[in-house]
């Protein structure tokens, strides 16, 4: 039987173990999301169409591997999985300051270690949302989300400006060698979870995997408000990527700005994202549900732009491109928040899953195609305007939903009162 503190899980040892190494493996993934493309572009002298199928390389399991990645960890117990992907990220990231130092470091083998190192990070971020509720009790669920949700907001404004700073003190290559010691760490604290984990549960009969992503996506192209939700995901991501691949050399080559620098101003953009947490709901009870998904997308889309307007030379322009990915995280997150309780409320309770997966392989899925076109396009017409190009991009997002129902929302429709999916589209 689990057993777990009757005061809260701040008293329960076993949770705080496997907690410590959840927020060291979320810091250690931020720092080596940014410390390897700063190693091609700083050791290798990497040009922008190898940083973009770097980062491509990095986000591709995202896309390919995530859904069998689920199946899988339906069937197995999670913890060890966890030891296992952190072991091996460990041993992966440790590898290229070693390389590096023997001289050996080529551009194709960071490509190789991205895409390991982004398949092992599916397993563990799948791993561990679903070995929760084996560790804690039903009615502690929530305060165990939110510790781990909250050290995931941390994690993004901390990892960045710990590589950018890493790097700029020990070099690209050695902070990933310390980034590799911080997984090992994190393998320490879970072996060090003590609370059994009970089998996993076989199901009676599966539903194949292609018959359930079909319906996912049947699900989602048949429903107006759906479909423009997951496709200004999907063009959002894409340009998302498309200009961090372009940004961290336009910072380095034209700015002169060092990874410090670099890593403290990407890390903005999660403060942004609490602040547009924090101010969601309110915005959304002032103007309704549609036009603050608006507001918000505007203010994630619109803002990119500013980014190659920024005078270069001093401080003025630094904080021009703050001021921006603040407000691109405040909005990205206001949007998020009410596009996510709209799909909750639109689908069916019973589809919710295929749903899921079907949303999440149309916007996740241009994140690696992102990656490729910035490197690609800063190629071709260089990075400042290349940047111009991204930015006008951004709004296509914004026009998407401007041209669905979303726009004329005022709260969330109620709950369906049957699962057809012609439902869906006929009240959508």
């Amino acid at each position: 039987m689990r057993r777990a503190s009757p005061d809260g899980l701040w008293n329960d040892g076993q949770f705080l173990r496997f907690w410590a190494g959840e927020a060291i493996s979320q810091v250690g993934a931020q720092v080596t999301q940014l410390a390897l493309p700063l190693t091609a572009v700083l050791v290798l002298h990497a040009e922008a169409s190898q940083v973009g199928l770097l980062n491509a390389a990095s986000y591709a399991p995202f896309l390919v591997v995530t859904l069998l990645v689920g199946v899988w960890v339906d069937r197995v117990r999670r913890r060890p999985l966890m030891i296992a992907a952190n072991v091996g990220r460990g041993v992966l990231v440790s590898l290229v300051p070693l390389l590096a130092v023997a001289g050996l470091l080529r551009i194709e083998f960071l490509y190789v270690v991205a895409l390991l190192v982004g398949t092992l990070t599916v397993v563990f971020d799948i791993a561990y949302q679903s070995y929760l509720p084996t560790l804690v009790r039903r009615d502690q669920l929530v305060e165990g989300n939110s510790k781990l949700q909250g050290t995931s907001s941390l994690a993004q404004i901390g990892g960045p400006g710990l590589a950018g700073l890493l790097v700029q003190v020990v070099s690209a290559p050695v902070a990933l060698f310390v980034n590799a010691a911080s997984y090992l760490v994190s393998v320490a604290t879970l072996v060090a979870v003590r609370r059994p984990e009970p089998a996993p549960v076989r199901p009676v009969r599966s539903v194949p995997l292609r018959r359930a992503l079909a319906e996912g996506i049947s699900l989602i192209f048949r429903s107006p408000v759906l479909r423009a939700c997951a496709l200004q995901s999907g063009l959002y991501n894409l340009c998302f990527l498309s200009l961090q691949t372009i940004f961290v050399l336009y910072a380095t080559r034209v700015l002169g700005l060092g990874p410090g620098a670099i890593g403290l101003i990407l890390s903005v953009g999660a403060f942004g994202s609490l602040l547009g947490s924090l101010v969601a709901r309110p915005v959304k009870q002032l103007v309704g549900l549609g036009p603050a998904i608006v507001s918000a997308l505007v203010a994630c889309c619109a803002t990119p732009v500013l980014i190659p307007l920024a005078p270069t030379g001093g401080p003025a322009g630094t904080v021009l491109i703050v001021v921006t990915f603040a407000l691109m995280g405040a909005g990205a997150t206001m949007a998020n928040i009410h596009i996510i309780s709209l799909r909750q409320a639109i689908t069916p309770e019973e589809l919710l899953g295929r749903m899921n997966a079907g949303y999440r392989l149309v916007s996740w899925g241009t994140l690696p195609i992102g990656g490729l076109l910035g490197g690609v396009l800063a190629d071709l017409v260089g990075l400042r305007p290349a940047l111009y190009v991204t930015g006008v991009c951004f709004l296509s997002a914004v026009v998407v939903i401007v041209r669905s129902p979303v726009r004329g929302l005022t709260e969330l429709p109620p709950p369906p009162q049957t699962s057809p999916v012609g439902h869906l589209a006929a009240n959508a």
